[in-house]
């Protein structure tokens, strides 16, 4: 039986999770890996999985945005 943690406990996520946690769809997280606007690792398999430290900077971010130069 496999056990599934709570995102909050995970230290990665999927895009999907990422999606949720930011209000965008899954395609713009994995636009938005593909423009390096997120970092992502690659699975074996070759799925993305994003470092939760990292969303929560993005989620920050966001939040926040800087000011015009």
């Amino acid at each position: 039986m496999d056990v599934v943690e709570p995102a909050a406990t995970k230290d990665f996520l999927t895009p999907g999770e990422v999606a949720r946690l930011l209000h965008v769809s899954a395609k713009t997280v994995n636009r938005w890996a593909n423009e390096r606007r997120i970092p992502c690792t690659m699975t074996l398999g070759g799925h993305r999985r994003f470092a939760r430290a990292d969303v929560e900077a993005v989620v920050r971010r966001m939040q926040h945005p800087l000011p015009p130069a």
